[in-house]
């Protein structure tokens, strides 16, 4: 019979695990839980989370007009390295 869990349950749960210091698979394994079922319901509480307002209030954007600097040169040339080899490249040509 499959045990049905409430979000607040499975919050319980995710966080036991985080502070188990074992890796999902295992903890799962040692709680009887649905190693698939808890992946799906960190990902959405996880979402969750990030959607509420009191966690966006910053808006993750970077003034980046100080970098710039004070020459009458226009020009700017910014990299984002994004990870995995892949890089973003900006330049500016006036």
């Amino acid at each position: 019979m499959k045990k049905h869990r409430t979000s607040a349950q499975w919050q319980a749960l995710i966080d036991q695990q985080q502070a188990s210091g074992l890796s999902a698979a295992q903890f799962c394994k040692q709680h009887d839980v649905g190693y698939a079922s808890f992946c799906n319901w960190r990902k959405r509480l996880s979402d969750n989370q990030l959607d509420e307002p009191s966690l966006s209030k910053d808006t993750g954007f970077l003034d980046l007009t100080s970098l710039m600097g004070q020459s009458s040169e226009p020009g700017w040339n910014i990299v984002l390295c994004l990870g995995n080899g892949v890089e973003l490249r900006l330049s500016q040509q006036r």
